[in-house]
């Protein structure tokens, strides 16, 4: 997580519990491509779940994404 704007989105999935893509992007006034970028290695590090809902694919933190995300406010 050596990307500032991976741990922005790290949090807001936190507080979101369940976001999609475009509410993300919306969120942090980013292109979508650059959030699906994030959250794409963010799934493979193991620190975001996906769940299709119809069309829309939302994202969750893993049970490691929460331990991590307490871990990044400690800073």
């Amino acid at each position: 997580m050596a990307n500032h704007r991976r741990i922005e989105i790290l949090r807001l999935i936190a507080r979101e519990k369940g976001i999609s893509l475009e509410g993300i992007a919306g969120s942090l006034q980013c292109n979508i491509k650059t959030i699906s970028e994030h959250t794409k290695k963010m799934v493979q590090a193991g620190l975001v779940n996906k769940t299709y809902r119809g069309q829309k694919v939302m994202h969750f933190l893993s049970p490691y994404g929460v331990i991590f995300n307490k871990f990044t406010k400690t800073f």
